[in-house]
């Protein structure tokens, strides 16, 4: 049985209220394709929801950043849950919280989430991929592409296709901080290398795009490998 290995970013499980039509165009095509044979380990990231939390208590209280990374993580435990609701039935009774201890199921979907502090959603994901011997990462994501600088703030910058774990890595640089708002983790990244990963950037919200990726077909966003 193939397994499909999706780190899904919060900012699209709840960009600023919950984004219900999403979640239900995700199921449908996930139903869909375990129907198919295939299996599912669908790591939730804390997103927006994080960072409103983290930015909300520095603003009252000075906190260390370990304080502010479990903040983090329980808002990807919570959106883990949600995201698990979804599926009631075809997923495993545990959230996966430790990467080290994979859940021992029948199932074909999993749902995992935030670890420790240090460690982003992303990281847990290629941690499972490396546990399950599995060699691709969907990291979906409220951008289309990773581009060469931030388009937020330049204008001109150029969007990136395919890139090496190299180049991919002088754009992010080493350092991870918690609430860090990148395609894809330093840490996780540099651990991606290691691993001959491959790591495919995709814009969440075009179902109809990540069903192409998952049947092989051309789509939209950017490949690092």
């Amino acid at each position: 049985m193939k397994t499909i290995i999706i780190s899904l970013g919060g900012s699209i499980i709840v960009p600023d209220s919950i984004n219900t039509g999403f979640l239900t165009r995700f199921r449908n095509l996930v139903n869909e394709l375990i129907m198919k044979d295939l299996r599912f380990v669908i790591i939730t990231g804390g997103g927006n929801t994080a960072r409103k939390y983290q930015e909300a208590a520095k603003g009252m209280i000075r906190l260390t950043g370990r304080d502010l990374d479990w903040l983090g993580i329980h808002c990807t435990r919570l959106n883990a849950q949600l995201v698990k609701s979804l599926f009631k039935g075809y997923t495993s009774e545990s959230i996966i919280k430790n990467p080290e201890k994979m859940v021992s199921t029948k199932k074909n979907i999993v749902i995992g989430a935030g670890w420790k502090p240090g460690f982003s959603t992303d990281y847990i994901a290629v941690r499972i991929a490396k546990n399950l011997g599995t060699n691709t990462i969907i990291n979906l994501s409220n951008i289309k592409y990773v581009y060469d600088r931030d388009p937020k703030k330049y204008p001109d910058a150029k969007k990136i296709e395919r890139i090496s774990w190299k180049d991919f890595r002088n754009i992010v640089g080493d350092r991870w901080d918690p609430g860090l708002h990148l395609p894809f983790d330093p840490i996780a990244a540099k651990e991606g290398e290691k691993l001959n990963l491959k790591v495919a950037i995709i814009e969440g919200r075009d179902i109809d795009n990540l069903r192409n990726f998952i049947e092989g077909k051309e789509f939209e966003g950017t490949l690092i490998e």
